[in-house]
């Protein structure tokens, strides 16, 4: 089975269809992937991983979650590490690079981004806005019309 470890935050989305939709946070440290984390999960989704994220492929899908020693912990700047609940596993189906307010084009083509030769909807967005929250949940509602379109 192949595997990789990204510098990454992930987290459940709630769906209308089952447990939520598995959702990459990519960006350096400090860029906010813990932060928007939080907000997401206070509004109902579920922590996977924070920082590390281990994807693997099972069949055409790709799959994350926690490395064991990170499993069920996040990083809360001004608090420290935190134990939380978490879906030990989930499939992936987008993923967020968190930019800077000034890298974010109005009208932006959706893009995609390839992990273990697994393309996923990708769109770049400022996650310090206090809209972050909802432009990510409104954005993975309209791609998974993109997502259903691949199959």
């Amino acid at each position: 089975m192949a595997e990789s470890l990204v510098h990454a935050t992930c987290v459940a989305v709630p769906e209308d269809r089952g447990q939520g939709t598995g959702i990459l946070l990519l960006g350096p440290s400090g860029a906010g992937k813990s932060d928007l984390a939080l907000r997401l999960i206070d509004q109902g989704a579920q922590l996977v991983a924070d920082d590390q994220t281990c994807l693997s492929l099972q069949g055409e899908k790709l799959w994350a979650e926690a490395p064991a020693s990170l499993a069920g912990r996040i990083e809360v700047r001004g608090l420290g590490i935190l134990k939380m609940p978490y879906v030990e596993k989930i499939e992936l189906s987008a993923c967020f690079n968190l930019v800077e307010a000034t890298k974010i084009e109005r009208l932006p083509e959706l893009e995609t981004r390839s992990f273990l030769g697994i393309s996923l909807p990708s769109l770049d967005l400022f996650p310090f806005e206090a809209s972050a929250s909802l432009k990510l949940r409104l954005a993975v509602r309209e791609m998974s019309g993109f997502i259903m379109d691949q199959d």
